[in-house]
């Protein structure tokens, strides 16, 4: 496909619809594949380029982000984003196809073609090389308060650590490793396939060695010659003032052990925030209710508002209305980015009493009689300002 033509959709390119899964991206690509591999098709001259076009789409579509990415802003969006396909370079359609089966391509190619498990369920993978850890997660418990400040807490996990005894090789210290007799070292047995469209070699990592081309002569009797082993992990984590309900924070490297030399994966912290019963949090601002009495409304009060550092005075002003708010700035949350700290809402629930004596309610009558349209309501407030107050419009 030459610079000037334009690109086409790449769903329709795989031949699947908008709504298609990874299953069915990875099953459209793999069909294509097969039926533009130069072993089968030796006469279409733009074989190479439409299988290129497909490789590329299944490169876009089985990438969570690029295809968001994709969807919402086109090719245009790629580009801007500095996308290029990462199999462009390769001489010839034979050298690509090679680095398929070698597993070059990496990425998201080894998954479409099976990882080694050949071109009848993918084009078979490579030597096993270090591979990286897998990540864990686990959860952590705080008060607000806890959050609004930050703390530091203890964690204990399970995970996968190196074999101190053997040093992660899998052999008894003092053993040699020798070369596996399985696959003479390479790592990888090879197999010739003959299918309706033509031999087909694939390529699998040597179930002996696990894709080393070594074994150990006496495996390690503490982690079986696996070179990893089960143990209880504790890890300190400290969780930053402003940390929200749901918000997972990244330990690196306390995850898994990697295989073969590889690096450890990740754990990843979430963070659970207990409800409290006197708050409800609203982004960095935190809202309150407290209670007054209609005559502490009307003459105005000081009473103790709950923070997350404790009670504090607030002076609620004469003529505060139901539902009113008073706000506290700065008495929130702190912002996770440090930016600003979150306001404390106060609203206002003015209680009308209830079971009066009758000394009380004669009292009460005695106030009605003396109240005067300026007691009411502000002059200036029509109707429509009323309704709006009334209903919290």
């Amino acid at each position: 496909m030459s610079a000037s033509t334009p690109k086409r959709d790449y769903y329709d390119v795989l031949g699947i619809g908008r709504d298609a899964d990874d299953a069915e991206i990875k099953k459209a690509f793999r069909r294509l594949a097969r039926e533009l591999h130069p072993d089968v098709n030796t006469e279409d001259p733009d074989a190479e380029a439409r299988f290129k076009e497909a490789a590329e789409a299944y490169e876009v579509l089985s990438d969570t982000d690029r295809r968001a990415t994709y969807d919402r802003y086109g090719h245009d969006g790629l580009r801007s984003g500095g996308y290029s396909p990462n199999f462009e370079g390769f001489g010839s359609m034979s050298d690509l196809f090679e680095a398929l089966f070698s597993g070059g391509l990496g990425g998201a190619f080894g998954s479409a073609f099976g990882g080694g498990s050949g071109f009848g369920s993918g084009f078979g993978g490579g030597a096993a090389g270090p591979v990286q850890g897998g990540d864990l997660q686990a959860g952590v418990e705080v008060t607000l308060a806890e959050a609004a400040h930050g703390t530091p807490v203890e964690l204990k996990f399970n995970a996968v650590v190196r074999c101190e005894h053997c040093h992660g090789n899998g052999a008894e210290p003092g053993t040699p490793i020798e070369t596996c007799p399985k696959c003479q070292g390479a790592g990888q047995l090879r197999t010739v396939t003959r299918t309706l469209i033509g031999q087909v070699m694939s390529t699998t990592v040597c179930d002996r060695c696990g894709g080393e081309g070594k074994i150990p002569k006496e495996p390690c009797h503490v982690c079986h010659g696996r070179g990893r082993r089960p143990e209880r992990q504790t890890v300190s984590v400290d969780v930053p003032a402003g940390i929200a309900d749901g918000q997972r924070i990244r330990v690196s490297a306390r995850g898994n052990a990697g295989e073969r030399g590889g690096p450890p994966g990740d754990l990843y912290v979430l963070v659970r925030v207990k409800e409290d019963s006197r708050f409800v949090r609203d982004g960095d601002d935190l809202i309150t209710a407290v209670d007054v009495s209609g005559p502490q409304a009307a003459l105005g009060v000081t009473i103790d508002v709950p923070t997350v550092d404790g009670p504090e005075g607030v002076e609620i002003p004469p003529g505060t209305q139901p539902h009113e708010t008073i706000v506290l700035q700065g008495r929130g949350m702190p912002s996770l980015r440090g930016r600003r700290q979150g306001d404390l809402r106060v609203v206002v629930n003015v209680i009308t009493p209830r079971n009066l004596t009758s000394e009380q309610r004669k009292r009460l009558e005695h106030f009605a009689e003396t109240l005067t349209p300026e007691n009411l309501s502000s002059p200036e407030e029509g109707v429509f300002a009323k309704l709006r107050r009334a209903f919290h419009l």
